[in-house]
C-alpha cells in the first residue's frame, strides 16, 4: 500500500482545508476527487480574514504566495485604541511565519476562497459541487462512498473538510459539536478610509471589542463583538441597523466605516464557537481536518492558519511512503494537537476575561506565548 501509485482520495468539503489538502496530494501524483455542498463553492461568501505569518508560510508552500500578497494588505502592528478612536498602544505583531513574510496581511475572505479554488482547478483534481456524501461504509483497506448525485465510489481515504457542522464527524461517531463562547460578532466589509493601514481594536464601549482589518488597497472589514443574543432576536432585515447602532458608539475611523452599514444582505452575525476533538481525528480511513476537528473564536485570527497547517501536515504524512494506517493517523493527531488546543484554549480564554470583566488579565503575556510557539514550524 505505501509504494501504489494509484492510491484515490476523497475530499469532502471545498473550504479552506479542503481546498489546501487537495493541491498538495495531487502535486503527489494522488488521484483526488473533492465534492462540495455548495454550487457556489463558497466564493463570494464572507467579508474578511486576517492571515497570520503562519497561515502565509503554508499558502506559500501551495505555491498561492505572489497571488495572496497582491490581492491582500500586508502590515506589521496592531493599534489597541479608546472608543473615541484615541490610539492608547501600538504593539508590533509577532512574525510566525519568519522573518521573509510579512506579520500579518488581511484580504477579502471570497478573494482567498477564488485563489485556491484556481489553485484546486489548475491541480487536476475532479470536482463535484452541489454535492454531499450520503453514505460511508468503511472496510480494512478503504471507504465505500454513495454521493448525493447517485454515484458511488471506492476511496483508499475519505479526508472529512466539511467545516464546524461536520456531518462526516457526526457519521464516522464523533460526538462532538461546537459550543458556544458566549459571545457574537457582526462583521462587514466596507470601504478602506484613508489612513487605515494596520488592524486596530477598541476596548469598551457598547460591544466588547471594536475592530477593523484593511483587506486591500480599497477595502477594509469591521467587525464588532457583544455578548451573544438569541439569532432569532434579530431579523436579518434589522443587520445593518443593528452594527450601526454599535458602530456609531466609536470614533477614529468608525464614522467613516458606519456611513457603509446600509445593507442588512451584507452584514453577517454570527456566535463565537469552541470544539476540539480529543483522543484522534480519524476512525479508520476517514480524518478530519480544520473546523471539522477544531474552531475557536477569532481572537487570535488563527482559525485559517491551523486549518492549512492541518492539510501541510496531514499531506505530509499521506506522501511519505508510510502505510496508511492507524499509526500514521495518530501521528497526524499528535502532532497538530498541542498546538491546535494551544491556540483553542488562549482564543476562549481572551473572550472569558472579558465575560468576566477580568481588568488584570494577561491578555499580552499570553497572545506572546502562543504566537511565539507558532513560529515553530508544524
Amino acid at each position: 500500500m505505501a509504494d501504489s501509485p494509484n492510491r484515490r482520495v476523497l475530499v469532502i468539503g471545498g473550504g479552506t482545508s479542503g481546498n489546501a489538502v487537495t493541491v498538495l496530494l495531487r502535486r503527489a501524483g494522488l488521484r483526488v476527487d473533492l465534492i462540495e455542498a455548495r454550487p457556489d463553492w463558497n466564493a463570494t461568501t464572507g467579508s474578511g480574514i486576517t492571515l497570520q505569518g503562519n497561515a502565509l508560510r503554508v499558502l506559500r508552500e501551495l505555491g498561492l504566495w505572489e497571488r495572496v500578497r497582491a490581492s491582500g494588505f500586508p502590515f506589521g502592528t496592531l493599534g489597541i485604541t479608546a472608543p473615541d478612536g484615541t490610539v492608547l498602544h501600538v504593539a508590533e505583531d509577532i512574525r510566525t511565519g519568519g522573518d521573509d513574510l510579512p506579520a500579518t496581511l488581511g484580504m477579502q475572505r471570497p478573494q482567498l476562497q477564488r485563489i485556491l479554488i484556481d489553485a484546486v482547478r489548475a491541480s487536476g483534481a475532479t470536482v463535484r459541487l452541489g454535492t454531499t456524501a450520503e453514505s460511508l461504509e468503511q472496510d480494512a483497506d478503504g471507504v465505500r462512498v454513495r454521493l448525493s448525485d447517485g454515484s458511488e465510489g471506492r476511496y483508499d481515504l475519505v479526508v472529512a473538510a466539511d467545516g464546524l457542522n461536520s456531518a462526516t464527524r457526526a457519521a464516522i461517531g464523533i460526538p462532538d459539536t461546537p459550543e458556544p463562547t458566549g459571545m457574537g460578532i457582526w462583521r462587514i466589509a466596507a470601504p478602506r478610509p484613508e489612513g487605515v493601514d494596520r488592524t486596530d481594536l477598541a476596548y469598551g464601549g457598547p460591544a466588547y471589542i471594536a475592530g477593523y482589518t484593511p483587506t486591500s488597497e480599497d477595502t477594509l472589514y469591521a467587525y464588532l463583538v457583544e455578548g451573544c443574543r438569541d439569532r432569532a432576536s434579530v431579523d436579518a432585515a434589522d443587520h445593518a441597523e443593528e452594527m450601526r447602532r454599535l458602530a456609531q458608539a466609536y470614533g477614529g475611523a468608525w464614522p467613516e466605516i458606519t456611513k457603509h452599514i446600509t445593507d442588512p444582505k451584507r452584514v453577517n452575525y454570527t456566535w463565537f464557537t469552541r470544539m476540539l476533538v480529543e483522543g484522534s481525528w480519524h476512525r479508520g480511513r476517514i480524518v478530519l481536518v480544520g473546523d471539522a476537528a477544531h474552531c475557536c473564536p477569532p481572537t487570535l485570527a488563527q482559525g485559517a492558519a491551523m486549518s492549512l497547517e492541518d492539510a501541510l501536515v496531514l499531506a505530509e504524512l499521506l506522501t511519505s511512503g508510510r502505510d496508511w494506517d492507524d499509526e500514521l493517523f495518530q501521528s497526524y493527531y499528535d502532532r497538530r494537537i498541542p498546538r491546535v488546543r494551544a491556540v483553542v484554549e488562549a482564543s476562549v480564554q481572551i473572550g472569558q476575561w472579558q465575560l468576566d470583566c477580568v481588568r488584570d488579565a494577561d491578555v499580552p503575556g499570553l497572545i506572546g506565548r502562543t504566537m511565539n510557539l507558532l513560529k515553530e514550524l508544524p
